[in-house]
């Protein structure tokens, strides 16, 4: 089902959420999209500020960034333009940092940041960025999504195998769900794993303790070394890596998103919050899967949701980051990582749909060499081969084109 293409209607009214659109199941697909962002990408950046040995203030500060800047976007523009919007923090660009950061001082970090920040709304409000991506063709695209879909979702098994008791009745009430009660069915899944971790006493005691996150200011110094040594790579990792798999999982669910209004705000959002740690804020792929496919809602015009939900967990989440990230940890991890593979699964079969369809290259006789070049890219973009520090969907969409190129008729 394609969703209407007029939810961007500017008026008042349709920018406040009508009590007819909530759905248990949009509130739910954002809760288990932020947190699986928390159960995994939030260990990278406390990778990254481990080696660069910040203080637990600034630690601290930065999750609140990411976390309260990521929620603010999601939320204004899930309303603004009727779509569900996600946004979260560079992975990519965190694992980046985690050999870049100690090389400079922090506050020629954060300068660095605002630079990768400015830039990025360059390319994104000006359109490049957009025109850039109109160039590749359809199923190279979704060939790059289903790349970096299809091992959270093969890890689904590990989980299985690893946890039978938990991870295996998750993902059997799943499926039970889909049958009885499609539009329940992730809730109803990550209710009975919990359940079972309770009972088996898999689940870790947790101090019940609130308190809010601390927020810090840094200075930004700017310099010529920072600004090549992490701007640069910043901004290339984290468009190629994430913003267009973003924008493309986005299309692939039947959207047409407005790229400059989606990156321009963004990384506007990356600059404000980059005094406190924020990295990079954009575009999500793999956590806007959950908020953007059918397991969210039946009708697309009312996923929305799904992103106004994420942006209120993550603010949330910002606002007491450590008494969040103790009660994520008390959970067993292949319990969200059997949680995010069938929350995946609806966005990994649209993506694999749209990898093998034919002519899809939209380039004349050229498009029947699209689905064997766009087969390369999801080998090479599941591989998670990271070369020169240069993430996998970067690679992967390298070699379809260039397999692309080589095979079309002209």
């Amino acid at each position: 089902m394609q969703p209407p293409q007029n939810l961007a209607d500017p008026s008042p009214t349709r920018r406040r959420i009508r009590f007819a659109d909530v759905s248990l199941s949009a509130v739910t697909a954002g809760l288990v999209a932020v947190a699986v962002s928390y159960a995994g990408p939030l260990l990278v950046v406390l990778g990254a500020a481990d080696a660069a040995g910040l203080s637990g203030e600034q630690t601290t500060s930065w999750v609140w960034a990411i976390s309260v800047g990521s929620g603010t976007v999601c939320l204004v523009l899930s309303l603004l333009t009727r779509m569900p919007v996600v946004v979260a923090w560079s992975v990519p660009g965190a694992a980046l940092l985690i050999t870049a950061l100690g090389d400079y001082s922090y506050a020629e970090a954060v300068g660095a940041y605002i630079g990768a920040g400015v830039l990025g709304m360059v390319l994104g409000a000006t359109g490049w960025f957009g025109k850039l991506m109109a160039l590749i063709p359809r199923p190279i695209l979704s060939a790059v999504l289903a790349g970096v879909l299809l091992p959270f979702v093969l890890e689904a098994a590990g989980a299985v195998v690893a946890a039978p008791l938990v991870a295996g009745a998750l993902v059997a009430t799943y499926l039970v769900a889909r049958r009885a009660a499609p539009k329940y069915a992730v809730l109803l899944a990550l209710l009975a794993g919990v359940a079972i971790a309770a009972v088996t006493g898999q689940m870790t005691p947790i101090p019940l303790v609130l308190d809010l996150s601390p927020v810090h200011w840094t200075t930004p110094v700017f310099t010529v070394q920072a600004f090549l040594g992490i701007a640069v790579p910043l901004l290339v990792v984290t468009m190629a890596g994430q913003n267009g798999p973003g924008l493309a999982m986005m299309q692939s669910s039947g959207y047409r998103p407005n790229d400059r209004l989606l990156l321009g705000a963004s990384s506007a959002a990356s600059v404000v919050f980059a005094p406190f740690g924020a990295h990079a804020i954009n575009l999500a792929a793999i956590t806007a899967g959950i908020c953007s496919g059918r397991e969210a809602h039946e009708d697309p015009a009312r996923r929305y949701v799904a992103g106004v939900s994420c942006g209120a967990f993550f603010l949330l989440f910002g606002a007491m980051g450590g008494p969040i990230v103790a009660l994520l940890g008390a959970v067993p991890g292949e319990l969200i990582t059997a949680a995010a593979g069938v929350a995946l699964l609806g966005a990994l079969q649209g993506a694999v749909s749209g990898t093998l369809a034919p002519n899809g290259g939209g380039h004349g006789a050229g498009g029947q060499a699209a689905p064997e070049a766009a087969l390369i890219t999801l080998a090479v973009t599941a591989s998670g081969i990271a070369p020169f520090g240069i993430v996998a969907p970067v690679w992967g969409t390298a070699a379809g084109l260039f397999a692309y190129l080589l095979l079309r008729r002209r």
